[in-house]
């Protein structure tokens, strides 16, 4: 048993041994079905706290002759597998942690020759017949076990993408990581299988696209593997149950991540909710969280004004395929967008095409961190949404418009893009405290000079009104409601009954902002 030759399985034990441990072992079943086939390759990235370590340690555990793991798998959904005593601690595993080689970043110029040199010396001891120095290159080392007595390894990398996290802007120091990777798997018969896990995507970088022999599962497309990207819904439920958590309040806090056809959940945070019997953001303290301010401070066409559409619970367009797969390479709002996709500040809605802040813990994080100067005016606006919605529930006409009218004039400043849609974001922060009582609006894009619906419909057990909302521009807020009528743009709301306040806002260059509001009930069957 080696570092990372062969290494043992404390790392898994020390898993299952945590208070809060949910089983996704059947992801081996999976890396078992694509080993030595051409899906052997696979690049998993996920944002910090969500598991990726522990998947890594799991599969080092099942995979590697340097220990006996039969008893940590009992009892768990793999040991069901046809395939489980098989694969079981019956292959050569190298299992590498780049962020070890990395402690500070005059590592940078060596860390690869390091990795050679070490897993070379564990080689040389466990292949001491075939090795003879441990100054060749890993990948000769390989070829020569490989020629030899025709042994594969299975390759488990751990945080691969961090020297671009490290060395953003030493594009030298990539490129060799780069040449280096490429090397030790491109076209390698000693490869059985390669699981590499990160943060961000393999990196887009001109002729080293060599690396497309990697299948991605990313948090933008997860393709089969979106179960283990965190905790599904059944998982929380379960693990309340037994906990005494409140479930519905759970979800509020950490739920929203599409991946896929699923929502996941953050599973570090809802560990700690758990554990701490707390509900709270408990994201804080990451090393990407710094750099969350300077990445939404760069105003790309229109990005600041996506961020304050999103905190109000909308929904903004964008196209991940051009991003460049580092932290560094930003030409458009759509780049931004898409690394805060893979950081886990947003979610992804791959049918939609659509990004949008997931829950309540995220929502604090970018509360936090435009709470300051170029935001002026955001946190203001935010502050007052209490009092605006509990007019708009008196139906107090007048108050709600004005209440509106210093919204938007308090965040006129950053929503530049258009008129139109700066009325339509000053809407979703005129009602940010909606959260608390509402589901996310349903938001229809403008058309024309008017605006389709902005509906907010009530959460499960709380007395509310739904609210449907139509914008107008220099014309009429009673023309609005009318408008919602005359097209019956209640029939929207499916299968709702009860009370709907209709609520037609209208913004005139000359005579400001106004509001009206009546009441519609829609009886039940």
């Amino acid at each position: 048993m080696g570092i990372y030759v062969n290494p043992g399985n404390t790392a898994f034990q020390e898993a299952l041994n945590s208070m809060i441990y949910v089983d996704k072992s059947r992801l081996i079943a999976y890396t078992s079905r694509v080993l030595n086939t051409k899906q052997k390759n696979l690049c998993v990235s996920r944002p910090r706290r969500f598991g990726k370590s522990m998947a890594a340690d799991m599969l080092t555990a099942y995979y590697s002759k340097g220990c006996s793991s039969g008893k940590l798998f009992a009892g768990l959904e793999i040991e069901r597998e046809c395939s489980f005593e098989s694969h079981l601690n019956s292959h050569h595993v190298i299992r590498l942690d780049i962020q070890r080689f990395l402690e500070t970043k005059q590592d940078l110029e060596r860390f690869t020759a390091e990795i050679e040199r070490r897993v070379n010396a564990e080689l040389l001891e466990e292949f001491p017949a075939y090795v003879k120095t441990t100054d060749d290159r890993l990948k000769d080392t390989l070829d020569q076990i490989f020629y030899q007595t025709k042994t594969g390894f299975i390759f488990i990398i751990d945080e691969w993408d961090c020297v671009f996290r490290m060395a953003k802007d030493q594009k030298d120091v990539q490129k060799n990581y780069l040449d280096f990777l490429r090397g030790l798997f491109k076209g390698a018969e000693y490869v059985e299988l390669a699981y590499m896990t990160g943060i961000l995507p393999i990196k887009k970088y001109g002729e080293h696209s060599a690396l497309n022999i990697f299948d991605e599962y990313s948090m933008a497309d997860p393709k089969s593997l979106g179960e283990y990207f965190g905790f599904t819904k059944e998982e929380v439920q379960e693990q309340c149950r037994h906990y005494d958590i409140d479930y519905t309040e759970m979800e509020a806090w950490y739920d929203g991540y599409c991946v896929g056809s699923l929502h996941i959940y953050n599973p570090k945070s809802v560990s700690d909710a758990l554990i701490w019997k707390e509900f709270q953001s408990y994201w804080t303290g990451t090393e990407t969280y710094e750099a969350l301010k300077i990445y939404i401070d760069m105003n790309f066409d229109g990005l600041k004004e996506a961020v304050i559409e999103m905190l109000g619970g909308g929904r903004c367009k964008v196209n991940t395929r051009q991003f460049q797969n580092d932290m560094t390479t930003f030409h458009k709002k759509d780049d931004v967008l898409t690394l805060l996709i893979h950081l886990g500040y947003l979610t992804f809605d791959k049918k939609s095409g659509e990004a949008f802040i997931p829950n309540r813990e995220i929502s604090q994080e970018f509360l936090n961190a435009v709470d300051g100067s170029g935001w002026n005016g955001l946190i203001e606006a935010l502050n007052r949404s209490e009092e605006l919605l509990r007019n708009v529930w008196a139906m107090d006409e007048r108050a709600v418009a004005e209440g509106i009218a210093v919204i938007h004039s308090e965040t006129a400043s950053m929503l530049k893009y258009n008129n139109e849609n700066s009325l339509t974001c000053a809407l979703l922060i005129a009602f940010y405290s909606a959260k608390a009582y509402y589901m996310n609006p349903i938001l229809e894009l403008p058309a024309g000079k008017g605006f389709a619906d902005v509906v907010y419909l009530p959460q499960r057990n709380v007395d509310k009104p739904a609210l449907l909302a139509e914008l107008k521009w220099n014309k009429s807020a009673m023309g609005a409601v009318s408008q919602i009528k005359e097209r019956q743009y209640t029939s929207w709301i499916q299968g709702y009954t009860g009370r709907i306040l209709l609520i037609g806002v209208n913004y005139d260059k000359k005579k400001g902002h106004t509001c009206a509001i009546e009441e519609y009930v829609i009886e039940k069957q």
